[in-house]
């Protein structure tokens, strides 16, 4: 007998929700799910209801019609006291930080712990500065937000949305305004700690690619429905013209962190130079760059640091770069290098230039770097006439005699 297919059912699900605003109908009968431990992320055009939804998934709105399902069961049956015990396991990171100006950074991170669970003095004062540590907020505490840069803003609203530990945090575009270090230390982040503590997260944003990167599910809203719901892959090969449309639309010419082409940009370089060797028999290789232990740096010097690193490391990989060849952001902490005209000897020279030409001290900007590693691998190989790019990544990450790291400390 075949065991039984263990299936996995939504933490939140929206069944066929309206909701209008006077004679602004801005929810036209959105069916939309959020599964537990994943990030997914709300992409669409700007006020067409986005933050709308995230108000009805913690009650600060209702729909006009149709439901909103919690952990199986749907709001509109629940008492009171039962929406109020599952709220409390969520938090919300409110766009613009929502901070009290006449508090200190200790007291808003606090203020959740003091204002809803019955804990001790001494539990809240360990919890609040755990979360200060994690985000590198040491030295703030006695600040009040008027004080901060727009970035420490984000980090302490982001503290406070943990320090309840919950089990889902709804994140309402928590980049908007913030320079490339700030952003993508933001999203690295939110991905560091959704793998550290494993709550489900919700999050809207305009930052296309970058949320391919870390996000595991992607819906889009277009004229008050979800147009698109699905993995980063599946939206990147979607065939809607109107998904297409805007992705191509708000996405970078370049990666603002690194200057790189994007990872999309990357995979159209890589089919150019698929198709110059089917035609012409100009041999191309590929490698894949990887930084291994970046939660590690995050954790030792910082999410800012972190990604002034990898920006500092996307630079020396760029010098090292023929005319003709191309390099593109990949992944959080991934880079793809097409070396034009190159067999898998020449890929391994330019590995090698590139580990012997790196040093610590010019990827950080810090001297707080000692007993620091960076640990950096790097997987290469020789393109065939048929070779996807997928096939291609896959085998130059092989570790076999093609593959190998190297260490800076």
């Amino acid at each position: 007998m075949q065991p039984a297919c263990k299936i996995n059912h939504p933490l939140v699900q929206f069944k066929n929700v309206f909701k209008w605003f006077g004679t602004n109908q801005v929810l036209k009968g959105v069916n939309l799910s959020i599964f537990k431990g994943e990030i997914t992320t709300i992409i669409g055009k700007s006020g067409i209801g986005k933050t709308v939804l995230l108000k009805h998934i913690i009650g600060l709105l209702e729909p006009d019609s149709g439901e909103i399902w919690l952990q199986g069961r749907p709001l509109s049956i629940m008492k009171k006291s039962e929406k109020s015990r599952l709220w409390k396991k969520f938090s919300y990171m409110f766009q613009d930080g929502a901070l009290f100006d006449s508090m200190t950074v200790y007291k808003n991170i606090a203020f959740p712990l003091e204002q809803g669970a019955k804990l001790p003095r001494s539990e809240i004062r360990m919890r609040v500065c755990d979360k200060i540590q994690l985000l590198d907020l040491s030295g703030t505490e006695d600040k009040y937000p008027s004080q901060l840069s727009g970035g420490m803003k984000r980090r302490v609203a982001m503290a406070r949305a943990l320090v309840t530990e919950p089990e889902v945090v709804l994140f309402d575009e928590p980049t908007v305004g913030l320079d490339p270090i700030r952003k993508n230390a933001i999203h690295s982040m939110i991905a560091d700690y959704q793998n550290r503590f494993r709550f489900t997260a919700m999050l809207i944003s305009h930052e296309v690619p970058d949320i391919f990167f870390f996000s595991q599910r992607i819906a889009m809203l277009d004229e008050g429905k979800i147009r698109f719901e699905g993995s980063p892959e599946e939206i990147r090969q979607s065939d809607d013209r109107v998904v297409r449309q805007f992705i191509k639309g708000v996405e970078k010419p370049h990666d603002p962190l690194t200057g790189m082409a994007t990872q999309l940009q990357g995979e159209r370089r890589y089919m150019e130079a698929l198709a110059r060797l089917q035609r012409h028999q100009i041999v191309f290789s590929v490698i894949i760059l990887t930084v291994e232990n970046l939660d590690e740096i995050n954790k030792k010097i910082g999410h800012m640091l972190g990604q002034n690193m990898l920006r500092n490391f996307a630079r020396q990989v760029q010098k090292l770069l023929e005319i003709t060849d191309s390099c593109a952001r990949y992944s959080l902490n991934k880079f793809l290098v097409v070396l034009h005209d190159a067999d898998i000897y020449q890929a391994h020279q330019f590995c090698k230039r590139l580990a012997t030409d790196l040093k610590i001290e010019n990827l950080l900007e810090t001297t707080t770097w000692q007993n620091l590693e960076i640990l950096i691998s790097a997987g290469f190989a020789e393109a065939e006439e048929d070779s996807p790019i997928k096939e291609i990544l896959s085998k130059a990450e092989m570790k076999d005699s093609s593959y190998y790291e190297f260490y800076l400390n």
